[in-house]
């Protein structure tokens, strides 16, 4: 939903090709799939310099675990972006424009936040930080030891033995929180999903700072009590993201409602107005829900847009192009550092499918739908 990580492609010369691949691009069908992509490149006019980058981002691509699909975007000057996708969509989707396709990426699932996934036990832990595409694991080996109770208390010193096995528990215990304590503050992770033996995940849980602790989601342990490997869990992971992300969904969502039943002014929807509050920076957060094939209408700025060219006049601007309203108006909002959300068309209905929260109350100006320009097919069939 933040935009922030996508904004170097509102500074990026165009056209660009945006590229979506439903599935991983095995040895069988990359050829064949890619022959077809280069020949569609070569008709829209994209130069090889774009053509290489994106021939070498989809042949030399390596899905990670739970990674379905992957997600190409290519300026005039090369790659832009080169992600995977964990709910790709149910075709391969290619584009060539005047601005990136990104609405993909900003669904429910499309982009996770930095998360940590700690496996613990009284020995250590280990660890593994999810930051965008990046991926990196290490083990945490505690230097207490040992840390077995005597199994009877008849043994000669047996009070000394307990004594010690519980110091060496606690300062492996230290040793993981000091560590997944760095490793959130370096990554800025929003979750931490912990997992392993119930004693010591409490114990690493309640020794974390407060402000750590609140970000642990724990997950229950295998059937040994010990560590497991991050693929047993990656089910329950997945889950508890795309919950959080209808959570955060839904908020926005009763938001909306809200400020449009109190009549706020800020809350408003349909192309025209969206349009005039995306160019006057007026956007908090975009909200988009079906915009079919929806055209709108651009000047020399692109980042100001109108659903006809009478409304653009308003803006100073001529009408140069026309382009499809699910391009432009997440490119604007990028822009503008306005947050994008795409809802499901049976969850939440806007005129036009689109709405937005505004950041202050905004008066369009004077623009009108009466001259919309025709609609066009979005996508190219492969």
């Amino acid at each position: 939903m933040n935009s922030d990580r996508l904004r170097g492609l509102a500074e990026a010369p165009g056209p660009f090709v945006s590229l979506y691949v439903e599935g991983a691009v095995d040895d069988r069908f990359s050829s064949a799939r890619w022959t077809a992509i280069r020949r569609h490149l070569e008709e829209s006019g994209v130069t090889e310099r774009t053509t290489g980058a994106v021939e070498r981002a989809l042949l030399n691509y390596r899905p990670g675990p739970r990674r379905r699909g992957h997600a190409i975007i290519a300026g005039a000057h090369g790659l832009l972006l080169d992600e995977p996708l964990v709910h790709p969509r149910s075709v391969t989707v290619l584009r060539v424009s005047d601005y990136p396709y990104v609405l993909p990426l900003f669904g429910v699932g499309a982009a996770r936040p930095p998360y940590v996934v700690a496996a613990v036990d009284r020995l250590g832990a280990d660890l593994t930080v999810h930051c965008g595409q990046n991926t990196a694991r290490e083990v945490v080996h505690g230097e207490g030891f040992p840390v077995h109770k005597p199994a009877s208390a008849g043994l000669n010193g047996y009070g000394d033995h307990q004594h010690s096995t519980e110091e060496a528990v606690r300062m492996n215990i230290r040793a993981t929180v000091d560590r997944i304590t760095e490793l959130t503050d370096r990554s800025h992770a929003e979750l931490i999903f912990m997992c392993g033996e119930v004693r010591s995940r409490s114990d690493v849980v309640s020794e974390l700072p407060h402000r750590i602790a609140t970000r642990v989601i724990a997950l229950p342990a295998c059937a040994g009590g010990g560590r497991v490997d991050e693929h047993e869990i990656a089910e329950s992971i997945d889950q508890e993201l795309d919950r959080r992300g209808n959570d955060a969904v839904d908020m926005i969502v009763a938001r909306f409602r809200s400020e449009r039943s109190r009549r706020s002014g800020l809350a408003v929807e349909g192309l025209p107005e969206i349009c005039a509050a995306l160019s006057d920076g007026a956007v908090d957060t975009l909200i988009i829900a079906d915009l079919h094939s929806a055209t709108v209408v651009t000047g020399d700025d692109r980042t100001v847009i109108a659903s006809d060219a009478s409304a653009l006049s308003m803006f100073g601007e001529p009408a140069r192009r026309v382009a499809l309203a699910d391009e432009a108006l997440p490119f604007v909002a990028i822009a503008t550092d306005a947050s994008v959300v795409v809802c499901p068309e049976d969850f939440f209905s806007a005129v036009d499918g689109v709405a937005a929260l505004l950041r202050y109350p905004h008066v369009a100006t004077g623009d009108s739908s009466a001259d919309s320009p025709a609609r066009q097919s979005p996508a190219v069939p492969l």
